[in-house]
């Protein structure tokens, strides 16, 4: 039994740096095989239970050694409506592989690089993927958002007759996954490839329909028998300190929102532009920040990571960081801004303070601290806040009776209903910012109490 995993083929930094191309290119299948072979089908599978959605893990990877990909793939869609996302961006190495037997004494198995290579293998094959849908049962549910939460209780629901209508505030559904993560990590045609899942199944997704602007939840709630929100986390939050407000100074939010579904790196092919800017600095340090960091770099600037912890503390996945350090990304640790200096109303210079780690605080991290008299200032023409994202205050704020937290997550009780009578929530909406498979989790939970409500 091999201890090492088999690495998954990636595109040379000197060459992905020039482009917005994936980066992996996944598992071709003898490697996949040789991978799968690896497993040693545990009777308790502690893998399942890592899993949010508790996929079948020992069981997709060995219809994945007898080279049955297509039976595979029936395993993994009883589980997840996006394997072909999950495989690419979930955090496995926090989840599923970090309880594999196999690492006890050597390297888990590449979940996640198996559950994508099954995933791009039906897709490049064409292989029918037989949703199978129940009677229909005349009853009809809302969700709100099109994210990996609301698409994971859509497809539940779906496939056991429901009647399922999607409200997404943008012109392309897919919430996070079409606005906030760069194609060089989740191209949008596997987005796109999931989503014709949904089509199979008879959900209508309706875009730009911003509910609490131009569609109001009391509405929804006449014309429907159930309702789940799933709107995210999309309002950005910001740092609050001098000179904010400085032209190219982006939320992160914005920033990406831009490039992956605007488009803004192929201006003026298409019409939203971003500025040329020559040097970057990137605050935060969780995916986000790395995702913004390598997308300013693509974008031709010296892009920089200012972190006010040390790297073995930064919430990212170690993989992100690998990627952006070979990638040339610089690594500014144990700083923290102060205020950001412009000229005629643009950005030219941040102010920075060294920092220390003191004793934990209530993330389990070491607090950072300002060194007294360590502050410095240096050149920066853009810079762009990955500090994390709250709940949209769009919808909260017009959805009279809603309960919320102060900072604008939704109060739900154990089965996912709000203060609304038949109304659900889940995902980042509720807890806010957190990983995709986490909002799927809640996204079939929330499936699940919806059925049970709809049929008391």
């Amino acid at each position: 039994m091999e201890k090492e995993r088999l690495r998954v083929p990636e595109r040379p930094p000197e060459e992905r740096i020039k482009d917005f191309d994936e980066v992996s290119l996944g598992y071709d299948q003898e490697s996949a095989r040789k991978e799968a072979e690896r497993c040693l089908q545990c009777p308790k599978s502690p893998c399942v239970g890592g899993c949010p959605v508790e996929i079948d893990i020992p069981r997709f990877i060995q219809l994945i050694a007898e080279g049955k990909f297509e039976e595979s793939l029936r395993v993994l869609k009883e589980y997840n409506v996006l394997p072909a996302v999950t495989g690419r961006v979930c955090p496995q190495e926090e989840q599923c592989e970090v309880v594999c037997t196999m690492g006890k004494k050597g390297d888990p198995i590449n979940i996640g690089k198996l559950e994508r290579f099954v995933a791009d293998y039906s897709r490049e094959k064409g292989l029918e993927r037989f949703p199978e849908v129940k009677k229909d049962r005349e009853k009809r549910v809302a969700v709100i958002g099109s994210g990996p939460s609301g698409l994971t209780c859509a497809t539940d629901l779906a496939r056991e007759g429901y009647g399922v209508v999607i409200y997404e505030a943008l012109h392309k559904p897919g919430g996070v996954l079409r606005y906030g993560i760069p194609e060089f990590r989740l191209p949008n045609e596997t987005v796109d490839y999931e989503l014709e899942f949904l089509e199979k199944l008879g959900v209508e997704i309706r875009v730009n329909r911003i509910v609490g602007q131009n569609v109001f939840i009391e509405e929804i709630r006449k014309e429907y028998d159930a309702v789940y929100v799933a709107t995210g986390a999309g309002a950005p939050r910001f740092l609050g300190v001098e000179g904010e407000d400085l032209n190219n100074i982006f939320s992160a939010n914005e920033f990406l929102t831009r490039n992956n579904l605007m488009k803004a790196y192929k201006f003026p092919e298409y019409d939203t532009p971003i500025p040329h800017l020559e040097k970057v600095a990137v605050i935060g340090g969780g995916n986000v920040a790395m995702d913004s960091a390598r997308t300013a770099l693509r974008l031709g600037a010296e892009s920089h990571i200012v972190y006010r912890r040390t790297i073995e503390q930064a919430p990212a996945r170690d993989e992100e960081i690998e990627h952006a350090r070979e990638e040339g990304v610089h690594f500014d640790l144990l700083r923290n801004p102060v205020r950001f200096i412009g000229e005629d109303g643009w950005l030219s210079s941040i102010e920075l303070v060294k920092m220390r780690l003191g004793e934990l605080d209530e993330s389990g991290r070491r607090k950072p601290i300002p060194v007294e008299g360590s502050e410095y200032v240096e050149d920066f023409d853009g810079a762009i806040i990955a500090i994390g994202q709250t709940p949209n205050k769009v919808f909260y704020q017009n959805a009279p009776g809603l309960k919320v937290k102060s900072w604008g997550g939704i109060i739900i009780d154990d089965f996912l209903e709000t203060s609304l009578d038949g109304v659900f929530a889940g995902g980042d909406a509720v807890s806010g910012a957190a990983t995709v498979i986490l909002a799927m989790g809640d996204g079939r939970k929330a499936a699940k109490s919806i059925r049970e409500y709809l049929e008391e």
